[in-house]
């Protein structure tokens, strides 16, 4: 077998095990971007936990059609760079589309979480969705507010019984 036939099996398997163990992927056209501006978008996708990848498409296309997955290739044309989501399944996504918005060139194309494929306007839609930290402290907000109204009402009713039997 040829080195760069080896080469190419090396990726493929690399990238299989990286699309198994994602959470979510969001693919974007990166063409036209900056050294500069690339550097700062991988910077900030780094510390939101995501992993930014740029692969042959072809070879992308070949390690999702031996995980089946369906659709994936028709979004792989032109320059296309994949971010890979391992703890926070929106995180690519909201990054990504963060960016796009004062880098024009950056272009989301597609994903998917876990398991299922979305398109362009969709991962938009996605990219909204607040980090799982965030909705958790709305959640936990949520919570509190009855619990504290309750303390105020019956901390009020006892200084109200207070002050009437103090006359």
């Amino acid at each position: 077998m040829n080195k760069n036939r080896q080469i190419k099996e090396a990726k493929v398997a690399e990238i299989k095990e990286k699309l198994e163990k994602s959470q979510s992927i969001v693919l974007a056209d990166y063409q036209g971007l900056t050294v500069e501006e690339d550097t700062t978008l991988r910077k900030t996708l780094r510390e939101a936990g995501v992993e930014y990848k740029v692969y042959k498409n072809n070879l992308v296309a070949l390690a999702a059609k031996e995980l089946g997955v369906e659709g994936l290739d028709a979004y792989l044309e032109g320059p296309v760079s994949i971010a890979f989501g391992y703890e926070d399944a929106t995180a690519p996504a909201r990054v990504l589309h963060t960016f796009a918005k004062d880098h024009k060139k950056l272009e989301l194309k597609a994903g998917m979480v876990e398991g299922t494929l979305y398109n362009k306007a969709e991962i938009e839609q996605i990219a909204t969705i607040p980090s799982k930290e965030v909705l958790i402290a709305k959640l936990l907000g949520s919570f509190k507010a009855p619990l504290s109204n309750v303390a105020y009402l019956l901390n009020a009713i006892k200084e109200k019984k207070e002050s009437e039997s103090a006359e």
